[in-house]
């Protein structure tokens, strides 16, 4: 039996058509062709045009390749950097004891 594929949500789908289509123009502008991309990164040629497509198997590692060519490999490290509802959920978890006044010492 082969590995179970991925079922993602339309929204999810078109999320991964964002990055691949990210990554697409990202090669152009560098004036990239297609070929020297997949050669640099170890990869087919077929697999990068899944990669600029948004394809819902390839890799995270082989998505980290194609962008270590391109120079942008730090951009993988902003994924979930900055977790708001994480944050939120966590600070209600935080419920600080209700305290009375500070007693002062008198002289």
């Amino acid at each position: 039996m082969g590995a179970k594929s991925p079922k993602l949500l339309p929204k999810e789908k078109r999320i991964l058509a964002h990055i691949g289509e990210n990554i697409k123009l990202a090669r152009l502008r560098r004036k990239f062709t297609t070929e020297q991309v997949a050669n640099r990164a170890n990869i087919s040629r077929k697999t990068l045009w899944h990669v600029e497509k948004g394809s819902e198997h390839i890799s995270i590692g082989v998505m980290l390749q194609v962008l270590s060519v391109l120079g942008l490999k730090d951009d993988l490290k902003d994924i979930a950097k900055d977790d708001v509802l994480g944050r939120k959920l966590q600070d209600l978890d935080l419920i600080t004891k209700k305290r009375g006044p500070k007693k002062t010492k008198s002289t």
